[in-house]
């Protein structure tokens, strides 16, 4: 049955029958331990006491007497002195009782047999219908001895209190089988909405809200589920976003190696006209090679499975290098430049570190136009590491700053005319500063300069 309501339904079943039994064989075993010698010695006391009623009273007619005590609830099997027998009450089903246990009574012995009777339950035992399940005893009327054998009527004990009770638990089982059966479906309901959108979400359909309004456990798994709906078809859109940027990054370069190569197979073609376009493929080329290096350093960033390779290292002499790179630019654009780097040892993975303090510096000379300044500052906190880079560039929008570490966002046209970017810089930034479990603040104005912030927490 692969039905979760056909299993729950047979569960239940399977559970009140297993209950039913166990309770069964409880009382059975209840019964045989301590309750069938007790019941053995209850109608003995009860037999005696008739006897003892004829023995002490004179002029006692027996049948008249019989008859009354089967009425008020038991079966009585007499054995008169010339051995024929008398029944009263409701006949046995079986009579089986020994001759020797008739015997034994008349020769002035107790019958126990309630207690003796082999019986494996109490249905077989307690509620046996037979002579040989009574108790016996002697008796003498008239001067000749009899045999007195009784047991209690099962039908005239069960009175209509008893019906009331039996009628009271079928109704609650059914009761309690239809309400389970109610509230299996209900708890089943959302799980059955939640299969389908499962199977949505594996055709990568994730619109829609889930229609399940609940506080409990399954009410916070729909809601955890939906939330990874949301997370996947946000990361579903950036997938299809960052495929079609990557495409386009990637389309433009090659266009324009092509078209210049083009260009180039022309013999007549100037010197000068060659060499110009010459230094367009090659500088395409270098932007390629830089994309794909950061795309790489993007997918093993986003792939990190193993942790950082961190090791304690000195951050100030990183920056010092870095800006060292980049000593050329500065000259070249006549930039005044201002250092004021702490020495600072930081335990951090110093190759994605580099790429940080790279692309913050090379953005920071990219937009700074010349004869501007760059103030780099490095100092060590109580409990972070902070780098700062302000630059007196030419700043970004509100718009572009909240975007500034979306992956291939490039800010204006008016940033994009000077350098070209492929926008994953400060992506990478972003990223590995993550990974350090830091935080990078950027703060901006168009034609004032821009200043980015980072703080490494040290661990």
């Amino acid at each position: 049955m692969k039905s979760l309501y056909g299993k729950f339904l047979v569960m239940t079943v399977g559970i009140m029958l297993t209950s039913a039994l166990v309770a069964f064989l409880s009382v059975n075993t209840y019964y045989h331990r301590y309750l069938k010698e007790q019941n053995d010695l209850k109608n003995i006391a009860v037999a005696e006491g008739i006897s003892s009623f004829i023995e002490g009273t004179d002029g006692l007619d027996l049948q008249p007497y019989f008859e009354m005590l089967a009425r008020s609830g038991y079966k009585l099997f007499v054995i008169q002195p010339d051995g024929s027998s008398m029944f009263y009450g409701e006949a046995f089903r079986e009579n089986n009782l020994a001759p020797d246990a008739i015997h034994q009574v008349r020769a002035g012995q107790v019958y126990h047999g309630m207690r003796d009777l082999q019986a494996e339950t109490f249905v077989t035992g307690y509620f046996s219908n037979e002579s040989a399940n009574t108790v016996g005893v002697p008796f003498t009327y008239a001067g000749e001895t009899y045999a007195l054998f009784l047991r209690p009527d099962i039908k005239m004990l069960f009175t209509e209190i008893h019906y009331l009770l039996g009628g009271m638990v079928i109704v609650m089982a059914i009761i309690s089988l239809l309400a389970m059966l109610v509230v299996a479906r209900k708890l089943i309901e959302p799980i059955v909405v939640l299969t389908r959108a499962t199977k949505r979400v594996g055709e990568e359909q994730f619109g829609g809200e889930l229609s399940i309004d609940r506080r409990d456990e399954i009410g916070q798994l729909a809601k955890s589920f939906q939330q990874m709906i949301d997370r996947l078809s946000e990361n579903d859109r950036i997938r299809k976003a960052f495929i079609s940027d990557v495409s386009h990054d990637f389309q433009s370069p090659l266009l324009n190696i092509k078209g210049y190569a083009d260009l180039l197979s022309d013999e007549e073609l100037p010197t000068d006209e060659r060499k110009h376009y010459a230094e367009i493929i090659q500088s395409e080329t270098e932007r390629l090679s830089t994309l794909t290096k950061q795309l790489l350093l993007l997918t093993s960033l986003d792939q990190l499975v193993s942790p950082l390779q961190k090791k304690v290292f000195r951050v100030d002499q990183q920056v010092r290098e870095t800006v060292r790179k980049y000593q050329w630019l500065l000259q070249e654009k006549e930039l005044s430049l201002m250092l004021e780097i702490d020495e600072v040892m930081y335990e951090g993975d110093p190759a994605f570190l580099e790429k940080v303090w790279e692309n913050l510096v090379s953005n920071a000379l990219k937009y700074t136009p010349d004869g501007g300044t760059i103030d780099i500052q490095l100092t060590e906190q109580v409990d972070v590491v902070c780098f700062s880079i302000d630059d007196s560039g030419i700043g970004m929008s509100e718009e572009t700053r909240q975007r500034v570490f979306d992956r291939f966002y490039r800010a204006d046209h008016s940033r994009t005319r000077e350098v070209e970017g492929t926008g994953l810089g400060l992506s990478i930034v972003e990223q590995v500063v993550r990974l350090h479990e830091g935080r990078v603040e950027v703060t901006s104005e168009l034609g004032v300069g821009t200043t980015f912030i980072v703080q490494l927490p040290k661990l």
